[in-house]
Parts: structure tokens; C-alpha cells; sequence
């Protein structure tokens, strides 16, 4: 058995959905959760004063692979990665 995690942009989940049933993986979890990397947060306004947002919304999927789909999970892995750059 085997977990794969990954951290994407909430408007991405449709396309990293239906790249994974493609792979053949029919369920999967999503968290929504908060956190900063290269984006480095960005300014907003609201009411007229000016904040910083640090922490962005994202969505964290997870799957677990287990039995046949073993043999495939590198395959997946790869193709789930393939997915998420594009939404860099």
C-alpha cells in the first residue's frame, strides 16, 4: 500500500480528478488547508486598509494505491506530478 500526497491550487482539483480516475484511481481525499512557498503570500485590500495575506488557500489530495495498482503508483506518482507543475 502505498500514500501519495500532494498541495494544489483549489481551481486545479477537476483536472488532477479526472487525470487520476484516467489512472484508474476511483477515490481519493481532499483537505483544504492553508500554507506559502514560492508565492509568498500577496497584498489585499479590504476597506480601504491594505493587508498582507501570508498563508494561501490550498487543497490537499490524497490517495492511496494498493494491490494491483502497486505495480502502477510510479506511474501515477509521475503523471499526478506532470499534472500539478502545470499549475505552477
Amino acid at each position: 500500500m502505498k500514500k501519495i500526497e500532494a498541495i494544489i491550487r483549489p481551481f486545479k482539483l477537476d483536472e488532477v480528478k479526472i487525470a487520476l480516475v484516467n489512472a484508474g484511481i476511483v477515490g481519493m481525499t481532499v483537505s483544504e488547508v492553508r500554507g506559502f512557498g514560492r508565492q509568498k503570500g500577496q497584498t489585499e485590500r479590504y476597506r480601504g486598509s491594505e493587508y498582507t495575506v501570508e498563508f494561501l488557500q490550498k487543497l490537499k489530495v490524497e490517495i492511496v494505491v494498493e494491490g494491483v495498482l502497486q505495480g502502477q503508483a510510479t506511474l501515477v506518482r509521475q503523471h499526478l506530478i506532470r499534472v500539478i507543475a502545470q499549475s505552477a
